[in-house]
């Protein structure tokens, strides 16, 4: 009787320990706020080079304008210029599809698209600094992307 005493303790012990750990194991599994932008493709265009965009906002919160200072490297390596990619309304947990033509830009010169910093990053709760600390990227693309 001792023995199935002391094993119906121990199980329940570990039955309300294991309850207590549910909301913890839950908060770990959480993943961090992100917005995640990939360059999908770089495309000659008319003007120059068309870059594609894939950007999901999971921040958790709509953001009314997401400006990134892009650095533009050519296949040597050396910066060729520097320029302003504005995403605009990025709702929360959209995915959308952005393209921008880069005047006077040759795609099979360009060998790296570095994200300098985030120009803008404005909307209700969202601190300035919440693009480019929860920043992801990607590249479906020969050219080198990131931060």
């Amino acid at each position: 009787m001792t023995i199935l005493t002391t094993s119906l303790r121990l199980l329940t012990s570990a039955f309300a320990v294991s309850l207590g750990m549910g909301p913890a194991l839950a908060q770990q599994a959480a993943p961090a706020p992100s917005l995640t932008l990939e360059l999908n493709a770089a495309q000659p265009s008319e003007k120059g080079c068309r870059l594609t965009f894939v950007v999901n906002n999971g921040l958790g919160t709509d953001l009314t304008k997401a400006a990134f200072e892009i650095a533009l490297f050519n296949e040597a390596g050396v910066v060729d210029r520097l320029t302003v990619l504005d995403f605009k309304e990025l709702p929360a947990g959209k995915t959308k599809v952005t393209r921008f033509d880069l005047a006077g830009t040759d795609c099979t010169k360009l060998s790296r698209v570095l994200i300098n910093s985030a120009t803008e990053c404005t909307g209700a709760s969202v601190e300035p600094a919440a693009c480019m600390r929860g920043l992801k990227s990607g590249t479906k693309t020969a050219i080198a992307f990131g931060v």
